[in-house]
């Protein structure tokens, strides 16, 4: 249940932080906003500036500050001053392979400022709802007979960055139930769509491909990573959407799985967009790709967020993938 003080959730303006603003999630986001809640207004704040244009989102009021969650000060500075009804945390060291090369920074990068900014909104007694984004590699590696996941499944994290997303639920858990702070969070599965950067995976090789596709070659040679691994992808644009209902009408202190529940083998992705672009592909396999334990096959279930909320997936994965090969045909032009 609510908090009896917390009427805002059933406002039609929202006045929402979100925290790693500059990337491809918050964007989506955004868009999400700019249709469902017109007049809401938007503090972005992040490392790096991000890189698209508000204008993009015409009903909505959007600030920016470059501002690093390390720094309390200004943290403090921007909560007191803004005084956001909701709190999406997006910002993050995102990528489990980057994670292996620089784990402290990782550490640091989402338990740190996560801790930062909790704690900050529990000494202001800051009345707002925070959505804490987690993700799958917090499960680690699962028995065939385990799948698809559910949120009471064990958590066996095996790389430095799913450490750090276990951390960030538990110091969560914590703060919701020791501090009585409304948190809600998320174990959100590999999620795609068009502005993912290329250090992830689908994105990496929707570039590669459409650069092959271009060159023309009648022998196109695609260099990957281990193409034998299960995982359950959705677009970005239905994870975006259970976000928004989840600060509407989650419940506060639990876990979401946020996931397509069904499973594909990267190397039938890698078909399906040699199709879509009708190219002939040869795989490379690069040893230098393959992460150290890496989980074998990772499904999720929605049944807990289709069964409170209603959300449930709605854009196909060729669709997904259709439009994320569109976008790099526009971005390498």
């Amino acid at each position: 249940m609510f908090p009896e003080d917390y009427d805002y959730f059933y406002s039609t303006i929202m006045k929402i932080l979100i925290t790693g603003f500059a990337g491809f999630v918050s964007q989506h986001f955004l868009s999400l906003l700019n249709t469902n809640e017109p007049g809401s207004k938007v503090l972005g704040i992040d490392k790096n500036k991000p890189d698209f244009n508000f204008s993009s989102f015409p009903h909505l009021s959007i600030a920016f500050e470059n501002i690093d969650l390390l720094d309390k000060v200004a943290t403090d500075k921007v909560l007191d001053d803004f005084k956001p009804e909701y709190i999406l945390h997006l910002a993050s060291v995102s990528s489990v392979a980057q994670s292996w090369l620089t784990p402290l920074e990782t550490f640091v990068n989402n338990t740190t400022i996560f801790l930062n900014l909790v704690e900050l909104v529990r000494i202001n007694n800051n009345k707002c709802r925070i959505l804490s984004v987690g993700s799958s590699e917090e499960f680690g590696e699962v028995a065939e007979t385990d799948l698809p996941l559910t949120e009471e499944h064990p958590l066996k994290p095996l790389s430095p960055y799913a450490v750090a997303r276990v951390s960030q639920e538990m110091l969560s858990k914590i703060y919701a139930d020791g501090f009585a702070l409304d948190i809600i969070m998320t174990r959100s599965f590999n999620h795609i769509g068009p502005g993912q950067k290329d250090i992830f995976v689908i994105s990496s090789f929707a570039k590669q491909l459409v650069q092959l596709s271009k060159n023309k070659e009648s022998k196109a040679t695609l260099t990957t990573g281990n193409l034998s691994i299960t995982r359950d992808f959705l677009d970005v644009r239905d994870v975006v959407r259970a976000y928004y209902l989840l600060f509407k009408k989650g419940r506060s202190g639990e876990v979401y799985n946020i996931c397509s529940g069904n499973g594909i083998l990267l190397s039938d992705i890698v078909s399906k967009m040699s199709e879509i672009l009708n190219l002939a592909i040869e795989t490379k396999i690069n040893p230098d790709l393959f992460r150290p334990n890496e989980n074998k096959k990772i499904i999720g279930s929605y049944q807990k967020i289709k069964n409170e909320l209603g959300w449930q997936p709605e854009i196909p994965l060729d669709k997904s993938l259709g439009d994320i090969i569109r976008y790099w045909q526009v971005e390498t032009k």
